[in-house]
Order: structure tokens, then sequence, then C-alpha cells
């Protein structure tokens, strides 16, 4: 064992990840080792004074209605936002990040959340989606846009294959920039980190405010300003629906309206029980706050006959590279109380506990909004961007957002005059258009046949 890092065990008092180390073979201690090295004991020192001193507080958050700017406004000039949005993108201002770490297990998929097929009638993969989208704005304004995914220490090479499998679905493999999450200890009551076997500490991911900090830790900061780019579309990779390049929002995000640092895209909540974040003000900043950590009164509350709190997060972010590089490392650290299989050293034992029994540590991405100065929330139409896929079934499951994705493609033929039966199952392929207006513009069927099954 290298002297600093039992120098570092000691400062840090866990000592006892060393309880094995005369009895294992050359292989293990190489791994615990190499693992160890990997630890930012400053990092870890101060995560167990953040868990030493956290809150634990059962009263309602001060908070207020978030303002926000409807699509629906007749007031603003929709139409200068999207030429502004566009030019930018032509410039290539714009790259899309997406946070895919999430395996698909909830969905009873064995492999990342990304290459779960999700589409109604081809059953594309939701990675294929986006990089069909990125595809076919590279392509309308004639620019290379560039696609940074973070992955996680479980999936990323899976990940990193699967795309390579598929020629990266047209996209030029030089144009995606992969990079796994960040991990920290968990640690028990006493501030010590835990064995989950002899030879290997238990880490759990940083969450998904981690991506702020590995984009720099990575060096995708440093790829997009060799590029050029100074706006990131932020989109989780569990919505097909979502528009990841979206002009209008980019114009928005970057008009006088805004700092230009931090926008955010919300839908109107379908019930004061979604199972979604909730725009709100706390004090005078934008905040999401989770819909758990909200009362029952604070979740009902109206006024002049509608939801207070009606803005539902669909965790779809525009956020400038200055702010991210800006403000990479003042994102809080949360606390989450788990129950985590560990070796007991003073047995030797596997203990599996039921009740909690560990601190894990991670950071949220939507932290970000009340560290800008004046961050925008776009009210989107529910049924354009909203159809995520969460769960094996019911809610926000695959049935569900499939539904939605198909209601959508018939609404969008329909505008276009295609005659289309309540029976049909239609798919509009993200290479063939991303708007109503884009679907216009090619040759469609006048009308489309009871039954048929199509993709366009």
């Amino acid at each position: 064992m290298l002297p600093s890092i039992e120098q570092q065990l000691i400062r840090s008092g866990q000592e006892h990840l060393l309880h094995y180390w005369d009895e294992l073979d050359s292989k293990s201690k190489a791994k615990l080792q190499e693992q160890l090295e990997t630890i930012d004991f400053d990092l870890f020192r101060h995560l167990v004074e953040v868990m030493r001193n956290r809150e634990e507080t059962t009263a309602a958050p001060e908070i207020s209605p978030c303002p926000f700017t409807s699509l629906d406004d007749p007031t603003a000039d929709w139409d200068a936002l999207k030429q502004a949005g566009e030019a930018l993108i032509r410039q290539g201002k714009i790259g899309v990040l997406t946070v895919a770490g999430g395996q698909g297990t909830r969905l009873g998929w064995s492999g990342p959340k990304g290459t779960f097929p999700a589409t109604p009638v081809t059953g594309k993969s939701l990675f294929q989606i986006i990089a069909e989208q990125i595809l076919f704005a590279s392509q309308k304004y004639g620019v290379k846009i560039p696609w940074y995914i973070m992955t996680s220490v479980e999936n990323d090479q899976i990940t990193r294959s699967f795309l390579l499998d598929n020629n990266c679905f047209g996209l030029d493999r030089t144009d995606i920039f992969i990079f796994p999450q960040g991990v920290v200890p968990a640690v028990d009551a006493n501030g010590k980190m835990l064995l989950v076997e002899k030879d290997q500490i238990f880490m759990n991911p940083d969450g998904h405010g981690g991506v702020i900090a590995a984009l720099k830790s990575s060096g995708a900061l440093e790829e997009m300003a060799s590029r050029g780019v100074e706006q990131l579309a932020y989109v989780q990779v569990d919505n097909p629906l979502v528009k990841v390049v979206d002009p209008t929002f980019l114009g928005l995000h970057c008009s006088d309206q805004s700092s230009g640092e931090v926008s955010s895209k919300c839908v109107l909540k379908s019930d004061p029980d979604e199972r979604v974040g909730v725009f709100c003000n706390r004090g005078e900043a934008t905040s999401i706050i989770e819909y758990s950590d909200m009362t029952s009164e604070q979740t009902h509350e109206m006024i002049d006959g509608k939801l207070a709190y009606c803005c539902g997060s669909i965790a779809a972010h525009l956020f400038s590279i200055s702010f991210i590089e800006n403000v990479a490392n003042d994102l809080p650290w949360h606390v989450a109380h788990k129950a985590v299989q560990h070796v007991d050293v003073s047995t030797g034992d596997t203990s599996v506990s039921e009740e909690p029994n560990a601190y894990k540590f991670e950071r949220f991405v939507f932290d970000l909004l009340p560290l800008a100065s004046n961050s925008i929330v776009l009210q989107t139409k529910r049924e354009e961007e909203f159809a995520p896929i969460k769960n094996a079934q019911g809610n926000d499951s695959a049935q569900t957002s499939m539904k939605l994705q198909r209601e959508r493609a018939v609404t969008w033929l329909r505008a276009c005059g295609v005659e289309v039966p309540e029976d049909a199952m239609v798919e509009i392929s993200a290479t063939t258009a991303d708007s109503i207006e884009d679907l216009g513009k090619i040759e469609l069927p006048t009308e489309i046949l009871a039954g048929e099954i199509i993709s366009i």
C-alpha cells in the first residue's frame, strides 16, 4: 500500500478499509489500492461534514409560485425568437448534453436505459431517437452539433459499444463525446466508508447534478471551447418526445428576457399529485422542488381556480458554458439515508439490512437554477414534448409513452391534410421532421388506411 494512501486513510479515520489487507492476494490488493487512489479524500471529508451537519426537518418549505412564459403568450414575438435561435444553431453555438447513466432495470430491460426500444412502430431505442434529432438538425442547419453523453461506471462500455455497433445512428463518431459519471463513497452513521467486499469499497453515483463536475473533469468543456460551443441543450435519455434542438427555446434563452445562464422547460401538471419536480420560487430565486418535499396543502393550493404550483419539470434545460464553468463546484450535496449491504469488519460477515444503514451523497442538476441571476421557465405543450418512460407498467411506462408518440404523429399528419383513422398505428421518424412545419414540406400520403401500421 502506498504510504500516501495510508496517510490519507489515517487522516480521514478510514483505517478499517485495510482490515483484510494481509489476507488479500496480490490481485485483490491491486484492486483495492487502485480504487483508493481514485478517491478525493478532501471531498470525502467535506461529505462527512455534510452528513453530520444535515438538517432533518418536516417543516413545509417556504416557497411561492414561479412565474413562467407560455408558448401561447400572444405578446411574444415567437417568430423572431425562433429566427434568433436558428442563427445561433447555424453558427455552431449549441451542443446537446444527455444524462444516460441509468440501467433499464425498472423497465425489465437488461441493459442501459438508452438502449431500450421506445417507438411504437419501429422500436427505435431512446439513444437513436436523440441521435436522429441531432442528425436532422445538423442537416437542416448545415452545421455539426456535438453530442455529449454522461454514462455510469456500469454502463459506460456497453453504451460505447452500442453506439459504435449501430454506426452512431448516422452521426460522425468524432462528434460524440462520452464520459462517465463520478462516484463517491457512502458512509455509515459514524462517517466510515463501507466495504462491499473485502477488496472493494461501496461507491454510489453522485447524482445527475454530477454531470456539471464531470463535464469539467472529463475535458468536455475544453472540447466544447475548441468547437465554439456556447450553449448546451440538456435532456435526460428517457423522454422520446422532447425537442432536443429547439430554436425557439434557444432564442428565448439568449434574449434580453433572460440572463442566458439557465433556462428550463415545464408542462402544466396533469393533476396535483403528478410525480414530477415542480418549479417554484424560494425567495427571489427560481428553483425546482421534488413533489415528495411538498406538503399536501402546497400541492393542492389553488389561485384563481388554477393550481398555484402548476409547472412540472420535464428535465429539459439550456445552460451556458461560461455559467457551468463558474459554478461547477458550487452545487450543494444532498444526503440520502439508504440500506446498503456491506462487510462488517468486526465479524467478517456480510451485513444485509432492510433498514437504512448508510448515507449516500448526490447532486441535483436543477440546483443550478437558483445560482443564475435570471432563470427563465418556458411552458411548453405536454402533448408535444412529454412522454417519459420510467416504469414497466402504468403511468410513465413504455405503453403510455408510445400512445402519446402515436397521438402526436396523428396530430401532425392531420394538420398536414392527411386522413388518419383512429385505429392506425403511425410513427414519424426524427429524421423526417421535427415539427408540423417541416412535415408539411415533404410528400405525404393523402390518407392512411384503417388498421395500417406505418412509419414515415
